[in-house]
């Protein structure tokens, strides 16, 4: 029997291998990979830990996790595949094959179905929303592989009281916490289980699963003291959610209904309504079959996108609702995994020899969406990369086919980090020819005394940001070149035509 559960694993993995790698191939041929400025800022986050100025630790930055830039770190020297964005892929995609592995293990557990499993990692696996995520350097498939280990390893403790299936959640739940914030809160629902499961030494138990947990998020405080002073400069900083939003209303903001359903609806737009309706009856079978916690875990990262629209500064938009726009739309996919699970209980309540048949029809209710009409633009998340990027990658394109010939290495540019740093992955040219606000105090001189420090022989700027600033201050660089989209903000490329003082 155990060979046999270990056989269908190793054929699940081998599967997620495939299916993944192909996605990757068809995101990548089509030249998709960084239609997300996210993508595109954590590829380049990863890269200027080794490729900078001032390269080393504190080029992690504040206000994202640092997990899946370490985890990009093997491959982001290779200088195609960070131009061609690769080498976010690459780590990402081993992280969904984590992730489905884990969830086929957890509801196979949690069911003991095998049947059950395969019908939950299909419907999580086909999903073409994810499938794209995880074939870029976003951080969905990340969080995904932590949250599918802790489900995998407190199932398996409530049946062994092991230390180690404790300690394997406590560390999943770490990595959790290092990949996205809603990992942070997972943690005192998490310990409440292992507190409640255990029928021996259960304040021990739950003391482990915390002290593992825990290190995620006082490492990041700690960090976030030790290079800002603030140990929530990544809360409060200048690029927090609360200082990117600042005090503008949307809908949601103190209003538990529409945050509710402007959750939801990304939710459905995300996973698709044949698998949304179909995981309600799954969840009441589900429950039946009296199988609560994977379900009561996985629902919480959609509890905390709620609390986030309501309370913390972190709007979805929905081109359904009002602004009828796209902005983090792909949090809805929070839920995909709750849907998957819930709706594998509907294979499960069935007799044994009715389940293989059971699965094949949820599976083909669950994706049926997709396969119908199976164009890209109705891939919410993919349509959401697109539209945004428009603008961003028109002007990228322009700014990089305009200084490539121009640009002589070593003789240096002035920039900020953030969007600009596409055109020097687009033209590839290593980040340290560039000069930038992440290299510190002496990006901090040059901006503010560039009679003095100022240098570079290019400058390439937003117009009105710190860089355009000093150099019309400073006199001796002239405006080579403005590019205008629409949509987007001038950008403005100088050149020096002064001497030294």
């Amino acid at each position: 029997m155990q060979k046999q559960r270990t056989g269908s694993g190793v054929w699940v993995v081998l599967t997620l291998a495939a299916w993944s790698a192909a996605a990757v191939f068809f995101f990548f041929s089509r030249g998709w990979l960084l239609y997300y400025g996210d993508a595109e800022a954590h590829l380049n986050i990863a890269r200027r830990m080794f490729d900078s100025q001032t390269p080393g630790y504190d080029q992690i930055g504040t206000a994202w996790l640092p997990l899946p830039h370490w985890l990009m770190l093997p491959f982001i020297g290779v200088d195609e595949w960070w131009r061609s964005g690769i080498a976010g892929s690459i780590s990402a995609a081993a992280c969904f094959v984590a992730a489905g592995a884990f969830l086929f293990a957890a509801v196979r557990r949690a069911f003991a179905s095998t049947a059950a499993a395969v019908a939950a990692t299909a419907l999580f696996a086909l999903n073409p929303n994810l499938l794209y995520l995880q074939s870029t350097a976003m951080t969905e498939a990340v969080f995904f592989a932590a949250l599918m280990a802790l489900a995998y390893f407190s199932v398996r403790f409530r049946e062994t009281e092991g230390w180690g299936a404790a300690a394997c959640a406590g560390m999943a739940a770490c990595a959790g916490t290092l990949a996205r914030y809603e990992g942070w809160f997972l943690i005192p629902f998490a310990a409440l289980y292992f507190l409640c499961a255990a029928r021996r030494r259960r304040i021990r138990v739950a003391l482990v699963f915390c002290a593992l947990a825990a290190m995620g998020p006082l490492y990041w405080l700690a960090h976030n003291w030790w290079l800002y002073g603030d140990p929530l400069e990544f809360y409060r900083g200048p690029y927090s959610a609360w200082a990117i939003q600042g005090n503008r209303p949307y809908p949601g903001k103190g209003d538990w209904p529409t945050a509710w359903l402007y959750f939801r609806t990304a939710a459905q737009l995300c996973a698709g309504p044949g698998l949304a309706l179909m995981a309600i009856a799954g969840a009441a079978a589900s429950l039946a079959r009296r199988v609560f916690w994977p379900l009561a875990l996985l629902a919480l990262p959609g509890v905390f996108y709620i609390w986030s629209i309501y309370s913390s500064a972190t709007p979805i938009f929905v081109p359904t609702l009002w602004p009828y726009s796209y902005y983090n739309t792909r949090y809805g996919l929070a839920a995909l995994p709750l849907l998957a699970v819930a709706s594998a209980g509907l294979v499960a309540i069935m007799p044994s020899r009715m389940r293989v048949i059971t699965a094949a029809l949820v599976i083909a209710a669950g994706t049926v969406h997709w396969m119908v009409d199976p164009q890209p633009r109705n891939w919410i998340a993919w349509e959401e990369s697109r539209v945004n990027s428009e603008a961003r990658r028109a002007w990228t394109r322009e700014a990089a086919e305009y200084l490539a010939p121009r640009y002589v290495r070593g003789s240096g540019i002035i920039t900020s980090f953030g969007d600009l740093t596409g055109i020097y992955r687009q033209m590839g040219i290593p980040l340290r020819e560039t000069f930038t606000g992440d290299n510190g105090l002496p990006w901090l001189a040059a901006v503010r005394r560039p009679e003095l420090f100022l240098w570079q022989e290019w400058a390439v700027a937003m117009r009105g940001d710190a860089v355009a600033a000093a150099v019309v201050r400073d006199g001796r660089y002239s405006l080579e070149k403005s590019i205008m989209v629409k949509a987007a903000p001038a950008i403005e490329i100088y050149r020096r035509t002064g001497g030294n003082q």
